[in-house]
């Protein structure tokens, strides 16, 4: 039995009962079990290499394909476990933190909506129906970021909406032109087409997906919808969106065109290298003067995406090694900060950092995770961030772009300022007397930030090669395969 079609048909399952359910406690139930179940399966597709759905069992004609593709490989594989590992953390969280709200069952609703878009865009073999689940995701989340009601909510979500409405006419511009250059919406077959003429349509084309794809992702300079969209959604979707939305709707959609699709060349090599430049230099400085916590983080989010974009954008096997490692690991470290930030809010009810101070006498589990979240973010050993960085700095050095690497190294720096100064302002000096009778939060939430403080304690042993071989070396060997990748599939 293929087991790819679970990992749509399960949460769009559970997003229908979750739709007509009445029992409050329902959605914790069955939200949490089915992000569980489709974690598992995650994993167990490590077992296997590629493989591939054909809904209606459609052949090809002719050796065209016709019908739609679901494709599994190493690169999916990975992205699959990411995204339902941080949204099993988000729904442990949200048992007591989504409490305040009245409708719980129509935000899990939504949850599950997003995440079988984003497991769907990660599946995909074909264009067009990498663009519906993109919607699918999307939608989801401008309304997930609303859900609080508020007027901060709904104009970040205005925004947020207005923004990707218009990062989604570039993607479906692009599939279009695409479409009648190549006849085919397959991807792999779409790979052999342009393989086999010239490539003045792709390099205009791959303009459009950067723009477009850019904005999903907030690279700079497309980045302004971020700021606004992150700190105003309630805490466990802040952790979605930064933890893995950006990357799936954005960088994994974009990484998998240009590199299996249209083949890295040096240009797309060069305008992807300074866009991840500028994105860690602008993010990191304009992160350095936030006091909102969550608008701290919002900005973080833009720089340490450029670190993924430069390693992708390096093109060397080292590079996309060093893509895909800080990729997993922003993943985690950022949804923990998210989670970290949604707890002090819960606790305190502000998101001020000047107006805090001396938290870590109080919520100890929530400032120690918080502590070792910014220290793997800013590149300090032996947590997990060092360890993605020093990849992608020494795969720029062996690439002979020492530039690039003294501006990651100095991104890395200025990082490490701007998560100092949040740590000294919110937890360290002494406790303010209004928050005298705080607490640490409950129980379920705890229980979401220690797992993933222990993830960035421990994921630099991916690195040790025989965890690397059957994680990472799988993603990194679909992306250097490039659109010869496609014949496998065919």
């Amino acid at each position: 039995m293929n087991i790819l079609p679970l990992f749509i048909a399960l949460p769009l399952l559970g997003a229908f009962v979750l739709s007509l359910a009445k029992a409050k406690r329902t959605g914790d139930i069955l939200a949490n079990l089915i992000n569980l179940c489709l974690l598992v399966l995650s994993f167990m597709l490590l077992r296997y290499g590629t493989l591939v759905y054909k809904i209606g069992g459609w052949e090809p004609v002719n050796g065209i394909p016709i019908g739609i593709y679901w494709v599994k490989d190493g690169f999916s594989t990975l992205m699959l476990i990411i995204v339902n590992l941080v949204a099993l953390m988000a729904t442990i969280f949200s048992i007591n933190y989504m409490e305040k709200f009245t409708v719980k069952n129509k935000y899990y609703c939504l949850f599950l909506l997003m995440l079988a878009g984003m497991n769907g865009v990660i599946l995909s073999g074909d264009m067009f129906n990498l663009f519906v689940f993109l919607e699918v995701a999307a939608i989801s989340s401008y309304s997930l970021v609303a859900f609080g009601t508020e007027a901060e909510e709904l104009e970040a979500a205005f925004k947020y909406q207005v923004m990707g409405t218009v990062a989604s006419g570039f993607i479906l511009f692009g599939i279009a032109l695409l479409y009648s250059y190549t006849g085919t919406l397959n991807m792999a077959d779409m790979a052999r087409v342009i393989g086999a003429k010239s490539l003045r349509l792709p390099i205009f084309v791959s303009g459009l997906f950067i723009m477009g794809f850019g904005m999903k992702s907030a690279i700079m300079p497309f980045h302004a919808w971020l700021p606004d969209a992150h700190p105003s959604a309630p805490a466990p979707i802040s952790a979605m969106l930064s933890g893995v939305l950006i990357k799936v709707l954005g960088i994994y959609a974009l990484v998998r065109i240009m590199y299996n699709i249209f083949g890295m060349t040096p240009v797309l090599s060069n305008v992807l290298m300074v866009l991840g430049i500028l994105s860690i230099m602008v993010g990191g400085v304009l992160a350095i003067g936030q006091e909102d916590f969550k608008r701290l983080l919002a900005y973080s989010s833009i720089s340490q995406i450029g670190y993924i974009i430069l390693g992708f954008g390096l093109g060397t096997p080292l590079g996309i090694l060093g893509g895909l490692f800080h990729l997993l690991n922003h993943s985690v470290f950022k949804s923990l900060l998210f989670l970290n930030s949604g707890a002090v809010v819960y606790a305190t009810g502000t998101r001020d950092l000047r107006r805090m101070g001396g938290l870590n006498k109080k919520m100890p589990v929530t400032g120690g995770s918080s502590f070792i979240a910014s220290m793997s973010v800013a590149g300090v050993p032996p947590f997990s961030g060092f360890w993605s960085k020093l990849v992608i700095i020494l795969a720029c050095i062996f690439a002979n772009r020492i530039g690039f690497a003294i501006w990651a190294v100095i991104g890395s720096i200025i990082t490490l300022a701007y998560y100092m100064k949040l740590q000294k302002e919110a937890f360290f000096g002494s406790l303010k007397e209004e928050w005298k009778k705080i607490k640490e939060v409950p129980g379920f939430m705890r229980l979401s930030m220690i797992l993933l403080a222990v993830l960035c304690l421990t994921m630099g042993l991916l690195l040790v090669p025989q965890i690397k071989d059957v994680i990472l070396t799988p993603a990194v060997e679909v992306l250097k395969n490039g659109i010869e990748y496609g014949k496998l599939i065919l």
